[in-house]
């Protein structure tokens, strides 16, 4: 299956899952409805980084993981990934395998030792969505988890 026709079938579930109308989620995120769909359908691209974001935001989901469907690396995450390369290819490289807790404990420990700073930024690309704090993130396979401590 096309990362394209991935994208635009997990947008179209949610938005359906949520009961958005086509032409009233275009308008929400600033697309037009002719776009939408075909980004739905998989016959366009997905859409520019402000409108994958744009699009999690309405839905209530994971920035971050809407990117990733989309094909693209939150543009604060590619900065970071510049300006450090060899360390934060190796640091990628070596989590590789491990289990998504040993992963988020991994972020905690690091948004502890930079004394609260780093994954709590809200930006672009932050998986933060325009929720309430401590809000419980739903993913791609339906299960629910409360964020972790850095993202809270």
């Amino acid at each position: 299956m096309a990362l394209n026709s991935r994208f635009g079938r997990r947008v179209r579930v949610l938005r359906a899952e949520q009961g958005w109308g086509l032409r009233k989620f275009a308008k929400a995120v600033g697309v037009s409805p002719t776009y939408l769909s075909k980004i739905e359908r998989g016959e366009f691209p997905p859409p520019a980084e402000d409108k994958v974001v744009a699009i999690a935001d309405a839905l209530g989901q994971d920035r971050d993981e809407l990117l990733a469907l989309a094909g693209r690396i939150a543009s604060d995450l590619a900065e970071v990934i510049r300006a450090r390369p060899i360390e934060l290819a190796a640091l990628l490289r070596a989590i590789r395998d491990l289990s998504p807790e040993a992963v988020r404990t991994l972020a905690e420990t690091a948004h502890k030792m930079a004394g609260g700073k780093g994954a709590k930024g809200g930006g672009a690309g932050s998986g933060r969505r325009d929720g309430p704090p401590g809000q419980t993130a739903r993913h791609h396979d339906g299960n629910t988890e409360e964020p972790p401590e850095y993202l809270a």
